[in-house]
């Protein structure tokens, strides 16, 4: 298989396998007016297989949403051909419309309009709550 390297954007890289869709989907890379590859089953030796995205231009990319989808990310920043910075992801301390509250008592229920905010309340169990209604939200895989 030949995917080509990229010479200015990022390469989302150690996204556990069956990710990078919901990565894409969240990241909104279906609008993009450029190369998206996504690679997945990829071989990794930390894990066995991981997934990749490769974006072919530079774009603003929500690094907390990355985050908190998959923690154990890393984005490299490519600038003529060449990877110029390396970004390690942590859980960010909250979230904006990344997730959904399932509460139907929730005001994001009703006010359709409002963002759906989560707060990192455990990080060492990633266990973040809504910030209307506090209901959790355990960060599963």
């Amino acid at each position: 298989m030949n995917i080509d390297s990229i010479k200015n954007g990022y390469v989302i890289d150690h996204i556990k396998a069956g990710k990078a869709m919901k990565i894409y989907q969240i990241l909104n890379l279906n609008r993009l007016d450029c190369q998206v590859a996504i690679i997945t089953n990829a071989k990794s030796k930390k894990t066995g297989t991981k997934d990749i995205i490769k974006i072919d231009k530079n774009i603003d990319i929500d690094l907390d949403a990355l985050g908190f989808l998959d923690h154990n990310i890393t984005v490299n920043i490519v600038k003529d051909d060449k990877i110029i910075e390396k970004r390690k992801l942590d859980l960010p301390e909250t979230v904006v419309n990344v997730a959904k509250c399932n509460n139907p008592r929730c005001i994001t229920s009703i006010e359709q309009y409002l963002d759906h905010v989560f707060v990192l309340t455990d990080k060492e169990n990633e266990v973040y709550r809504c910030k209307y209604c506090e209901m959790s939200l355990k960060n599963k895989d």
